[in-house]
């Protein structure tokens, strides 16, 4: 793509950026009393028309969860259309298709726990390659294997891994193993589709990968431990080419007798942060406070990527984190003002940035 290209995209991106909720506006939205007063307060925003146009059909938390996932879905649809090249239509779907595996996780997450579908849809956010009426299709499946099996019959390339691991699912029925199949598969194909042609863009891309690949593998390595698994072949747990950490440092790291020697093992690398949990939570393995740090310090590298090279794929990949941290923020907003959350606990699950 040549710069007269990326003036025209990246001046289009950094008009939707300052269209965005700042940290003063989001924390003003927290103290809503109710539900009507909140979706008031955001059709001052450029959530405006999404949420007009959904209150023809809901209302309520319906109404704001309709709106967002509409607007976000229209907005990064219309970066794709900004971008003739092929080359930088690969680099922003994959990061779109992180969507795709987050869709595919909270279906079957909800099976697991026999949701019903209505529910499961409420989670979904078609923004990936699978629109509305496939994740629709696949939340209204009886059970796990069935959604597999559907992903299988429509031959989309994620029923592999799932299809590969299905049985040691059924066996151990720990979603982790289903879970950790995927991301594989898609960290891994996404590092192939970058080994072109090396330029400033890619390794943006690039970069972002290792990453989530060295958080894939932390959070594997926490399961292992807390969840004391034997393991007998590293490669099964582990996924190479992570930014930070080296595979002989996570084979140490799975050998650990608690999730404090983990996070001890972590204090000399950039993931020394999860240190700062609270004690009780390590000690009692509450790993989803470690994951919540964790995907905060993904959407804060990836919202970083503003800072660099202005005439590059780097606008893109920072509003796309960005305006997924926003509506993530105004989701949470939205349920905790429902189920009455102190205003305080709201602001501490939510991610600044």
């Amino acid at each position: 793509m040549d710069e007269m290209d990326y003036s025209y995209a990246n001046a289009r991106i950094r008009a939707m950026k300052s269209r965005l909720l700042d940290h003063h506006a989001l924390n003003e939205l927290t103290n809503k009393p109710d539900i009507d007063t909140l979706i008031a307060s955001l059709e001052e925003t450029a959530y405006k028309n999404e949420l007009q146009k959904a209150g023809i059909e809901h209302s309520g938390i319906l109404q704001v969860e309709t709106a967002l996932r509409r607007d976000l879905v229209y907005k990064f649809r219309q970066i794709l259309r900004f971008f003739l090249d092929e080359d930088e239509k690969i680099y922003i779907r994959i990061i779109l298709n992180r969507w795709d595996l987050q869709n595919i996780k909270t279906i079957l997450r909800g099976k697991k726990i026999n949701a019903h579908h209505d529910e499961i849809e409420e989670n979904l956010v078609p923004a990936g390659e699978l629109d509305y009426a496939a994740l629709i299709e696949f939340a209204e499946q009886p059970d796990i294997r069935a959604v597999i099996d559907l992903l299988a019959t429509w031959r989309i390339e994620y029923a592999r891994p799932l299809t590969r691991r299905l049985q040691e699912y059924l066996e151990k029925r720990d979603l982790a193993i289903l879970e950790f199949a995927l991301d594989r598969f898609y960290l891994e194909n996404a590092r192939r589709a970058l080994t072109g042609d090396d330029n400033y863009s890619q390794g943006i891309v690039l970069d972002l990968l290792k990453t989530e690949i060295d958080v894939a593998n932390i959070r594997m390595v926490l399961r292992v431990v807390r969840d004391r698994i034997h393991v007998e072949e590293p490669g099964d747990y582990l996924i190479e080419g992570g930014k930070y950490l080296s595979l002989d440092q996570l084979v140490q790291m799975l050998a650990a007798r608690s999730i404090e020697e983990v996070v001890k093992e972590l204090i000399q690398t950039p993931y020394a942060f999860l240190a700062e949990v609270g004690r009780e939570d390590l000690v009692l393995g509450r790993i989803s406070v470690l994951e919540r740090e964790l995907e905060r310090f993904m959407i804060k590298k990836g919202c970083s990527s503003f800072l660099k090279d202005p005439m590059s794929i780097a606008i893109p990949v920072g509003y796309i984190w960005a305006k997924q941290n926003e509506v993530t923020n105004i989701r949470i907003i939205a349920r905790s003002i429902l189920g009455q959350v102190p205003e305080k606990e709201m602001q501490r699950v939510m991610t600044y940035v």
